[in-house]
């Protein structure tokens, strides 16, 4: 295949890529924007092995065939509940490319340059492997606390911005140096030096946001691996990689923006960390808060069965039990008996963006009664029963009521404006960002505590026994 012809296979792999994106941004359309964005990367996988760059298909061949079974282990094995932390494993993929390629590039001895163009791929291999080395480590530790093996809880070190800003100050000095050096040795040990810094800069950072601020870091960390795939295209020439690392990056920032004004937080006091504790912690209050009003499976039944308008508010813990596929039989027998259901969805329900909207659409549930938080939330003073599957902390009014809360601010699904609120929590634990919700403790709500996917049977067998 000649080079212009890959040229035309690029342009339209970034077309569908840039129509993938378009295609994702509204459920209805996203199974398209999913068939886009697979095609545009089989032609962009063809006319890469067919080009003149490749000279041996069969290591190509081999890398993707061992890369390929891994992948569709992983889609068969891997739960929805799972879904958070293998996005971060695979952005850590990402970043660990980014840092290969760097460190292959500098060692390239058939690519030759002089003066201002060996500046320019020097700085692009540095780069490239500070953003890679960052995405890799950062994404490792976004694992780890996604899957509950490293504490939710923020590492809060003395003088961490100062330790930050240290490392960012030291990065340059090497950067510097190594722009000077002319042994590639020297060369090396500097891009080690570097890289390990960048990997210590990558744990730092993800270990001192807290628990609560966990589907930001998801989004951000897409936006690093993005950026870094960038990176790797100007290290091998390669405009596709360049264009298509530049929108998952740019799409990952305007993200990571979303996700921030659905917290009422700004980008910075994020990666400043400290927002949020270990999640299902239980805070101590200054006294009582008042007595919480359990309610049974059956009572919930005759609630729902009585109602003329329900909504529904899903979070983390609809996704732990496993329960979508109940609410959803629950939802369709309320809807065949006359009951207006509708879905709630606050930005950051879950532990990644989309997180409680993937899981709906994996139960068939209809597109058109899911709703975002702004056009919803005015609802709720029409509505007879709120329903909150395993959301805490979105759904608090102290966001609103307290301005001394750490939630302070955080724009809030107003469940409680209801004329009843079901809460479905196993215990009195604080949600993820470790602040008490006193939501529970209101007259006109009820707990009903246990699994969500035994509770929510037993809620179903009610309502078909009624």
């Amino acid at each position: 295949m000649s080079e212009g012809l890959v040229t035309v296979s690029y342009i339209a792999s970034t077309i569908l890529f840039i129509l993938s994106l378009g295609g994702l941004s509204n459920p209805e359309t996203s199974r398209r924007g999913n068939h886009y964005g697979i095609a545009g990367m089989a032609i962009a996988i063809i006319a890469t092995i067919l080009g003149p760059k490749v000279t041996s298909i069969v290591p190509v061949v081999m890398a993707m065939l061992i890369g390929g079974s891994a992948g569709i282990i992983a889609a068969k094995r891997v739960q929805m509940t799972q879904m958070p932390e293998l996005v971060a494993l695979m952005h850590s993929l990402v970043g660990l490319a980014a840092v290969l390629i760097g460190y292959t590039s500098y060692l390239d001895s058939s690519m030759q340059f002089e003066g201002v163009e060996k500046t320019i791929h020097e700085v692009e291999i540095y780069i490239g492997i500070f953003i890679g080395a960052v995405t890799f480590s950062g994404s490792v530790i976004a694992f780890g606390k996604l899957s509950a093996r490293i504490s939710g809880k923020p590492l809060l070190l003395p003088g961490r911005h100062l330790i930050n800003l240290g490392g960012l100050l030291a990065v340059i000095w090497f950067c510097n140096l190594f722009l000077n050096v002319e042994s590639g040795g020297v060369g090396m040990l500097l891009l080690f030096m570097m890289t390990g810094l960048a990997l210590a800069f990558g744990v730092h950072m993800v270990m001192a946001i807290g628990g609560a601020d966990m589907p930001v870091v998801v989004s951000m960390l897409n936006s690093y691996s993005g950026w870094a795939a960038s990176a790797t295209g100007f290290m091998l020439s390669n405009d596709l990689l360049i264009v298509t690392g530049a929108l998952v990056g740019s799409s990952g920032a305007i993200l990571s923006y979303i996700m921030c004004r659905a917290m009422n937080r700004n980008f910075f006091s994020v990666i400043a960390g400290g927002f949020g504790t270990a999640g299902g912690t239980t805070v101590a209050s200054e006294g009582p808060q008042g007595e919480v009003q359990p309610v049974s499976a059956e009572d919930t039944a005759e609630l729902l069965r009585n109602s003329s308008k329900v909504i529904i508010v899903p979070g983390y813990g609809m996704a732990v039990a496993q329960a979508q596929h109940t609410v959803f039989e629950i939802t369709k027998l309320l809807r065949e008996r006359g009951v207006d259901v509708h879905f709630a969805i606050h930005p950051v329900a879950g532990r990644m963006p989309g997180h409680m909207n993937v899981l709906l659409a994996e139960a068939k549930v209809p597109y058109d009664i899911v709703a975002e938080m702004d056009e919803i939330n005015h609802e709720f003073p029409n509505t007879d029963v709120a329903m909150v599957i395993g959301a805490n902390d979105i759904v608090n009014p102290a966001a609103q009521d307290d301005p001394g809360s750490p939630i302070a601010g955080m724009p809030v699904l107003e469940v409680w404006k209801a004329k009843t609120s079901i809460v479905m929590k196993r215990s009195m634990a604080s949600g993820y960002a470790g602040v008490d919700n006193p939501l529970f403790y209101k007259e006109n709500n009820r707990m009903l505590f246990g699994d969500a996917k035994k509770m929510l049977d037993e809620v179903l067998t009610a309502l078909r026994s009624g």
